[in-house]
């Protein structure tokens, strides 16, 4: 029988999770699998590593949402932790999930299969690992605001409705960028790094972005006028890539410094980071996850 450990969120999305727990564990076990539970808290990264040691498990799951996992990836990581990563997405937002086409009818033998594929991750700072996306500017601070109760009860509603009251208070900033030795300039409302396609629900924001490629993708909506806005606001809803649009400035890059004077603070992976400057690189092929076969 297999050993695996359980992270799970018991705030995640609707605060379900914890309701579906008996459940889950019979569906692993009739898979042959056994698991040890954790759940998470408040800095608890020092717990999280001695359960690892205390289980000794063959794997790692995540049940939450991309909150979670990026807690998850931290602890791995800042620990030297080489141990494959499954999802269950329960959260309000499962971005990384959804790329992995990972739902609630795959997981269990998606896992119990034992498939893995490599993936990237991004390092900010040098110390604070994201899997999915780094990001500063307008919306960013909305999804910090929301109130958790109002998350879960309309779920990504939430961050869009609050982002519609912001609408009039957009204000450009300057961006400096300093990409593979080389320097570029825009005045944009907010950016985007991307480790994968998949953001605030929507599936295909990019056509380059890849999660094994080395590369991350740098999108930043450009100063521009509320009608054009508008215009690739409508692409994104119809799940059109915005790489190649006019309102876009974008690149790929292995690394990438990021700063401006405005005062921006980061948000990786949905949780507030430190303020600008943003100095971010890739760290290729850095977990193996749990993934359908392509």
């Amino acid at each position: 029988m297999k050993n695996f450990l359980l992270v799970y969120n018991p705030a995640s999305g609707h605060a379900a999770f914890k309701n579906r727990l008996d459940a889950v564990i019979e569906n692993f076990q009739r898979r042959g699998i056994f698991l040890s539970v954790y759940r998470t808290s408040r800095d608890d990264n020092r717990a999280f590593v001695d359960c690892v040691k205390i289980s000794r498990p063959e794997g790692v799951i995540s049940a939450g949402g991309d909150g979670t996992l990026h807690a998850v990836i931290n602890w791995l990581m800042k620990n030297s932790i080489d141990l494959p990563v499954g999802i269950i997405g329960s959260g309000t937002s499962n971005d990384f999930a959804a790329h992995l086409e990972l739902d609630a009818q795959n997981f269990f033998d998606v896992i119990a299969n034992g498939n893995v594929r490599p993936v990237d991750l991004g390092l900010v700072n040098g110390r604070e690992y994201f899997i999915n996306v780094a990001s500063a500017g307008v919306f960013t601070s909305v999804a910090h605001e929301v109130n958790a109760r109002l998350k879960n009860f309309l779920g990504k509603s939430a961050y869009y409705l609050r982002g519609l009251g912001e609408l009039t208070n957009f204000k450009a900033t300057r961006l400096d960028i300093f990409a593979d030795g080389k320097n570029f300039s825009t005045e944009a409302f907010l950016f985007l790094v991307l480790n994968s396609p998949s953001v605030a629900g929507f599936k295909k924001i990019s056509a380059a972005a890849k999660i094994d490629d080395g590369l991350l993708d740098l999108l930043a909506l450009k100063k521009n006028s509320p009608r054009s806005l508008m215009t690739s606001a409508r692409k994104i809803l119809a799940g059109i890539p915005i790489d190649d649009d006019e309102n876009i400035f974008s690149l790929q890059a292995r690394s990438l410094t990021i700063s401006s004077a405005a005062g921006l603070t980061g948000d990786l992976d949905g949780e507030a980071g430190d303020p600008l400057p943003m100095r971010i690189e890739t760290v290729p092929r850095a977990l193996n996850f749990f993934a359908p076969k392509s």
